[in-house]
């Protein structure tokens, strides 16, 4: 057993344990978000959770939306393109932020 262990996703709701309204309230806005179809079909709010569960690094998302995606429509390479997009951005966020490094080089005149 890793330190993860994917019988704790079915413990997800003990979080609420010592404070049962705010897990409540949670669990409302989540299934209000997730759970519904709306301007988004529930088969892309899947895909959408599963790439940030992939930049974010939750395994125990990354089985959940694994899950929800193929119970919702999307096949394989849809979920692999959804991650690809996901990745590509942190790439992105990674990048831009080297102009903070250029602007701190130029401050400490080494460009």
């Amino acid at each position: 057993m890793g330190y993860y262990d994917s019988k704790d996703l079915k413990r997800f709701g003990e979080v609420g344990k010592f404070s049962k309204e705010l897990m409540e309230k949670f669990f409302d806005y989540y299934n209000s978000a997730i759970g519904e179809d709306g301007a988004l079909t529930k088969r892309e709010k899947a895909l959408i959770a599963l790439a940030v569960s992939h930049v974010k690094q939750c395994p125990y998302c990354i089985d959940s939306y694994t899950t929800q995606c193929l119970e919702t429509g999307a096949d394989p390479e849809q979920m692999t393109e959804a991650i690809h997009v996901a990745a590509s951005l942190e790439a992105g966020i990674t990048l831009i932020h080297g102009i903070q490094m250029h602007n701190a080089l130029e401050k400490n005149g080494a460009l």
